[in-house]
């Protein structure tokens, strides 16, 4: 792979491999690590990439294995990173915001899977139905079905807690 072409992979996909690794982790620090390995395999594998999937599938899918080895490796789960306060909000808008948000990540948290990652990928990796499939090794009606039961366990959950 010339540098070109190196150049041009990186700058297509890197928001959307640094999307899907920040639904991953759930941690910026984490997130830059997953997404700077990800393109580094890629690029020195480049000659293993059999286009059976677009790119950002292949490198979404290099991501995932990326982070489930590291969490293999980890006996325990790393520190929780300091939130930085929004100056443009009140504090009671803040407030009310962490707590919604907080309330749906555990609702979220507690899906089974496959019903969490995927609604991760589709709502914070803004991953369209045929790239989720592919990471599955499904198809994209598996994936478009997997997606609204989840938003329906998902929903059902939120209001369980209302």
């Amino acid at each position: 792979m010339d540098r070109e072409q190196t150049e041009k992979l990186y700058q297509t996909h890197y928001m959307r491999v640094f999307s899907y690794a920040m639904t991953l982790s759930g941690d910026r620090g984490l997130a830059e690590e997953i997404t700077q390995e990800t393109f580094f395999r890629a690029f020195s594998r480049k000659s293993e990439y059999r286009k059976e999937a677009d790119e950002a599938t292949w490198l979404c899918a290099i991501a995932k294995n990326y982070f489930y080895d590291e969490k293999r490796r980890q006996s325990k789960a790393g520190p929780i990173p300091e939130e930085i306060p929004d100056t443009e909000k009140g504090v009671e808008q803040a407030a009310v915001d962490r707590d919604s948000s907080f309330r749906i990540h555990v609702a979220l948290h507690g899906l089974e899977e496959p019903y969490r990652e995927i609604f991760e990928l589709r709502i914070f990796g803004e991953l369209s139905f045929r790239e989720i499939g592919t990471i599955f090794g499904k198809t994209e009606n598996w994936a478009r079905v997997t997606y609204h039961r989840a938003r329906l366990k998902l929903q059902e959950r939120m209001e369980e807690r209302a």
